[in-house]
């Protein structure tokens, strides 16, 4: 797999079109999974700016692409107890953001099917994140009406990325669909 900082999912019938488009913001890579691409672009604000950009000007540009994750932190594992080791370690990067502030984590899983749950990483990484910033004297909540923070965790395969984004991002990139 190659190396990548994007996950894009499409819509059935625009595969080409925005697979071309795509090639002029990074390097686009096809996966296994159908209809999801991954990406590696130099600066994801200006990736995500520019696209911002091109939705206003042409809005038929939603009926290609259904989603965009950036991430900002990736890594590799071989299996569900990898997984969530690496995971956990990854996460707690985003702890001094989260300090009194509402969140959750979301999981789009592609691969080991039947090995991990998303349903239970989320729930797993929400847990941690919780007792974390309790033992340093701080309080944090989970939340899915609203939240301050989104902690998005995408697998490919065998390759995790994560990012964290926060209330503002996501009103301001609205091709981030997190949830």
């Amino acid at each position: 797999m190659f190396h990548w900082n994007v996950v894009v999912n499409l819509h059935e019938h625009g595969f080409r079109r925005a697979f071309k488009l795509l090639q002029g913001l990074g390097a686009v890579y096809t996966t296994e999974f159908l209809n999801v691409l991954v990406m590696e672009v130099s600066n994801i604000t200006r990736f995500l700016e520019t696209l911002n950009v091109w939705v206003s000007e042409d809005p038929g540009l939603l009926k290609l692409i259904s989603r965009i994750v950036p991430v900002t932190s990736t890594f590799s594992f071989q299996s569900p107890e990898e997984f969530e080791i690496k995971a956990q370690e990854a996460i707690l990067y985003w702890l001094p953001q989260l300090v009194d502030k509402s969140f959750h984590v979301r999981m789009h899983r592609r691969g080991f099917k039947g090995r991990i749950s998303s349903v239970e990483e989320e729930g797993f990484l929400d847990k941690v994140l919780l007792e974390e910033l309790r033992k340093i004297g701080n309080t944090g909540h989970i939340t899915f009406e609203e939240p301050d923070a989104i902690i998005v965790v995408e697998t490919v395969g065998q390759q995790a990325g994560l990012s964290c984004w926060n209330r503002e991002d996501l009103q301001r990139y609205t091709l981030l669909k997190l949830d």
